[in-house]
């Protein structure tokens, strides 16, 4: 079923593809690159949805810290604070990649050796657009049930409808 995705453009503009083991998008977005980036980064909790979050209804607020070792956490009204990746690579504007800490059944994976790696390219396209490549890779890492994992990631529901919010927020 997951091979079916490979290489083609779902109803937003996202072209999905990849192997088993990786996935990738990719996704035009009307900014220029700068901007783009900075929606990615500095602006995620106005693009990611409360539904895949673990506060729900209680998150405070979610985000990533925009800097080189800097983590991506979420923290709810409580105070609770957790931690579902960190920042492996930092290029303002145009590259990151954060060590994916979200195990295979949803839980914070403490690991960072046990995590995927989410890798975002941010490159000067026609018109002033930015052209957004993410590649989720190294599934593997988080051993039994990985494969489901990264086909949930590929569907419907995972990075493609994602990479719709985030374009949007960039735009909107």
């Amino acid at each position: 079923m997951i091979f079916r995705l490979f290489g083609k453009k779902d109803a937003g503009g996202v072209e999905v593809g990849g192997t088993k083991e990786l996935l990738h998008l990719t996704m035009p977005v009307n900014a220029p690159v700068d901007r783009a980036f900075a929606v990615f980064v500095d602006e995620f909790a106005s693009w990611w949805p409360r539904d895949y979050t673990w506060g729900k209804d209680s998150l405070k607020t979610i985000g990533i810290e925009p800097k080189m070792n800097g983590v991506c956490y979420e923290e709810s009204a409580d105070g609770d604070r957790k931690v579902w990746g960190s920042v492996l690579a930092f290029d303002r504007p145009n590259h990151i990649v954060l060590a994916w800490q979200i195990s295979a059944d949803r839980t914070p994976e403490a690991s960072e050796a046990m995590a995927s790696r989410v890798d975002v390219r941010f490159n000067p396209g026609e018109d002033g657009k930015t052209n957004v490549l993410l590649v989720h890779r190294d599934f593997f890492r988080h051993g039994e049930g990985w494969e489901k994992y990264r086909e949930d990631m590929a569907a419907k529901k995972g990075w493609p409808y994602l990479i719709d919010l985030y374009a949007k927020a960039v735009e909107g």
